[in-house]
């Protein structure tokens, strides 16, 4: 039998070729008893750097000049400001979120977007909520099947709790996951892949939890507890590095939140536009700060000495934090009859919408950060912010969607349709391709990256780019970003045959309700602000090039542990942020 490792171990070894390299975490060291004891990591997902800079410095045509992030541009006063920051390629959250709490990229980390492909594994033992079919595992056999890490493996997507047993109303958890509805390993009996088993390299919250540290973290979907990276021995269907996980399903049904009420006055106990379309959380402006003002209650709850949900006393975390999705919606969303989001101009000008999210998450921010002062914690605590992702493109004007009309009418995997495996395919009444600003395509193993490529390229002429294709990424361009594609011992079973970005402000996803996305490789997808603050700190802007999977060496050194303690350190040599007294 074949046995295909989804562990650190075939990271390093694709990704150094035959270099001996060591990937077993390091010893933990203590972690600080005094100084820096506390990290609170927040993603504001999509905010840009030039978000940053307009909200924090004011804007002539916006709230009269005035800045309006006023919390933000406060913690700014004692923190380093990275201007020229950059998440993964692909910039989907999954690999977004997984860089900056591992210190690796794609390539070592396994993971690319959160619907992937892996050629090693098997398709689930029911189907998922969003159509990955259910399909046959034979132990030794290895069939290849799409990879879903997001609402579809929860056990009811429609409820905020995910359908965890026993839960309440809001409760989401890793027990919101249906091991059912999981591809599984024919490596390892069939057995069913959970998030942090599916991530290759551990990551900082298994590092400080390892170390004796409480670590904690809220997300977006119970899929991402897999920010508790891999472990093995029992119980295997809960994250053992995550001592508190909390995560309201977002793509669930909008609901009356009861003793919800958002800094800026939203009172959440009814559904606030119920007018929206209420299958998700992100159809509406309002809705949105709903759903996000739940987890910023469960950190408030955290900085109290409790856990999320209130309902125990608990260590103040070590690490912990929360992505918010308000900025994200404000920047994509077209809400009829309410508005749309976004820019006015291509210097990132926002619009009504945009501002008042921005605002709503500046708010929170001063939540966190009065609550800090008045547990006593304020001095001990290190604050991150930053993004998984941006968003593109932010001079909406270029948006250019997928339309019969044109000028774009198809997308590089409708060129190449029959060559793609069945979940993949747009024909095969499955879950789909892998496609938003980014197609990432994989093969047939009958088919061959470099014909099909040609056929993207043929279909694709500049005169007359009926598919919006800006690069196209197979063969060696494909090893220069990430490990060959194919079956061990040759290739990855998870890089994509062939990559297609789109031309600026293309998008391949076929909504009409959004006018930007994310995913790609542009400038506007990968660019995010990065503001480390902390009282000790001087003001200081940093402008060479950075990148959010140094965030997470720069978390373990602030807090006395060693940054090679992480395996993404190890192997791609990941540096710790530059300004910082953790640098030197």
């Amino acid at each position: 039998m074949r046995v295909f490792p989804t562990t650190a171990a075939l990271a390093a070894g694709l990704a150094l070729g035959a270099s001996a390299v060591a990937v077993t975490a390091q010893a933990a060291h203590g972690l600080n008893r005094e100084g820096i004891q506390h990290v609170l990591l927040i993603s504001i997902d999509g905010m840009h750097s030039v978000d940053f800079i307009n909200c924090a410095q004011g804007v002539a045509s916006v709230n009269n000049g005035i800045p309006y992030c006023p919390h933000l541009a406060e913690l700014r006063e004692h923190g380093v400001d990275y201007l020229d920051s950059n998440t993964s390629r692909p910039s989907d959250s999954f690999p977004g979120l997984m860089s900056i709490v591992s210190g690796g990229l794609p390539r070592s980390l396994g993971v690319y977007y959160d619907v992937a492909y892996d050629r090693s594994l098997a398709p689930p033992a029911v189907t998922t909520g969003n159509g990955l079919s259910a399909g046959n595992c034979t132990p030794g056999q290895f069939p290849g099947t799409t990879t879903e890490y997001e609402e579809g493996i929860d056990i009811k997507q429609g409820l905020v709790n995910g359908g965890a047993p026993g839960a309440g109303l809001t409760d989401g958890t890793a027990a919101s996951i249906d091991p059912q509805r999981l591809v599984r390993d024919p490596a390892h009996g069939c057995a069913p892949v959970y998030p942090w088993n599916f991530v290759r390299l551990n990551t900082i919250f298994s590092v400080i939890h390892q170390a004796g540290g409480y670590a904690a973290w809220s997300d977006k979907h119970p899929a991402y507890a897999s920010v508790s990276g891999p472990q093995s021995g029992p119980p295997v269907n809960l994250p053992h590095n995550l001592d508190d996980f909390y995560a309201p399903e977002i793509n669930s049904n909008v609901v009356g939140l009861p003793e919800v009420a958002t800094p800026t006055g939203v009172h959440c106990d009814q559904v606030q536009d119920p007018n929206a379309d209420l299958t998700a959380w992100t159809n509406s402006f309002v809705n949105i700060q709903c759903y996000d003002q739940l987890k910023v209650n469960g950190i408030l709850n955290q900085i109290d000495g409790w856990n999320h949900n209130r309902s125990a006393r608990a260590p103040v975390p070590n690490i912990f934090g929360m992505n918010f999705q308000a900025v994200s919606v404000g920047q994509k969303l077209i809400e009829p009859a309410v508005g749309v989001g976004g820019y006015t101009d291509a210097s990132g000008t926002p619009n009504p919408a945009l501002v008042n999210e921005i605002q709503y998450v500046d708010a929170t921010i001063g939540q966190f950060a009065a609550e800090l002062r008045k547990r006593g914690l304020h001095d001990s605590t290190l604050i991150v912010i930053t993004a998984k992702h941006g968003q593109s493109p932010i001079d909406t004007a270029r948006y250019v969607g997928i339309t019969p009309a044109g000028p774009v009418t198809t997308s590089p995997s409708q060129i190449i349709d029959s060559c793609l495996p069945d979940s993949e395919s747009n024909a095969g009444n499955q879950i789909g391709p892998t496609e938003d600003d980014v197609s990432l395509l994989w093969l047939r193993s009958t088919c061959d990256a470099a014909m099909e490529a040609a056929l993207i390229e043929s279909s694709s002429p500049t005169s007359n780019n009926a598919a919006g294709v800006g690069q196209i990424f197979y063969g060696p361009a494909i090893t220069q970003l990430f490990n060959a594609p194919g079956l061990p011992p040759k290739g990855d079973p998870r890089t994509p045959d062939i990559v297609v970005t789109s031309n600026v402000g293309v998008t391949y996803s076929g909504s009409t309700a959004k006018h930007a996305e994310h995913g790609g490789f542009a400038h506007d997808d990968t660019n995010v602000m990065l503001l480390i603050s902390h009282p000790s700190l001087e003001r200081r802007t940093v402008t060479v090039p950075v990148a959010t999977t140094q965030v997470a060496p720069t978390i373990l050194k602030a807090l006395g542990l060693p940054p090679a303690s992480l395996q993404g350190v190890q192997i791609e040599g990941t540096a710790v942020l530059p300004g910082t007294p953790w640098s030197e």
